[in-house]
């Protein structure tokens, strides 16, 4: 694949909702402005947003990566959270560990991590407990949805 032909890093504070979307709306302008396809723009766009939540809502902090490559975009979150003690009970539709006061605001579904896997042509996720979460999406610009 070889070198992004665009690199952007973006800082996420873990509890500042006043940001709640900046990187992710950033994402999507970026993409938008490289020309990248708008369904694989939607798909980004949707999957960043979903992972900076759950960074804000979950983490002390963490960044974003995005890169873009000729072929495909790649969408990288790296926290310092409290990890993930079951990605697989984790990964499915509904299950939440946000806090009352966070599902008061509306946000804590459990619908992050599935609506990331289903956005994403590969979607890869390691967390450990006591040392944070590493997410890896790649969307292909000409690929299947």
């Amino acid at each position: 694949m070889g070198e992004p032909v665009l690199s952007v890093v973006f800082e996420l504070i873990g509890g500042d909702f006043s940001l709640a979307g900046d990187a992710s709306s950033r994402v999507k302008r970026i993409l938008q402005q490289a020309g990248i396809p708008a369904p694989v723009v939607r798909r980004a766009a949707i999957a960043a947003y979903e992972a900076e939540m759950n960074v804000i809502i979950h983490a002390d902090g963490g960044t974003m990566r995005l890169e873009i490559h000729p072929d495909e975009t790649r969408l990288t979150v790296a926290d310092q959270g409290p990890g993930i003690a079951d990605v697989g009970q984790a990964m499915q539709e509904g299950y939440s560990t946000a806090p009352d006061y966070v599902r008061e605001m509306g946000f804590g579904a459990g619908m992050g991590l599935p609506n990331m896997r289903k956005c994403a042509d590969r979607f890869d996720i390691v967390s450990a407990v006591g040392e944070g979460t590493r997410i890896e999406m790649v969307f292909r610009h000409n690929g299947p949805a």
